[in-house]
């Protein structure tokens, strides 16, 4: 029984310190996944849905801050975009309404 415990010892020691390397990484999502194999090894109860819906919930928000600063980028593009086609909504409707009894296709 000492040797089992000793074995357990020695192989927990040896996976802290060959994945020890693997959580002082500067990447977070690899820290993680770090974090999360060695509660798995030493056999601690964890709750993988709130980790996944946690870093779920880092990547929309960083990707909704890079969508941001590029709706931004491109926003006079846009713009130009939208007004030219309610310009040319608004010159329909206009002339459609100048148009008497008599309706062409565009205005019927």
């Amino acid at each position: 029984m000492k040797k089992f415990f000793a074995t357990i010892i020695i192989l927990n020691t040896l996976l802290f310190v060959g994945l020890s390397s693997v959580a002082k990484a500067d990447d977070k999502t690899s820290a993680i996944i770090g974090h999360v194999i060695t509660q798995a090894i030493q056999g601690n109860d964890m709750n993988h849905a709130e980790v996944m819906g946690n870093e779920l919930t880092a990547l929309m928000h960083k990707y909704s801050i890079e969508m941001t600063h590029v709706l931004l980028q491109y926003m006079p593009s846009i713009m130009d975009s939208i007004s030219a086609q309610l310009r040319q909504e608004l010159d329909k409707k206009y002339k459609c309404s100048l148009q008497g009894d008599y309706k062409n296709k565009d205005c019927s």
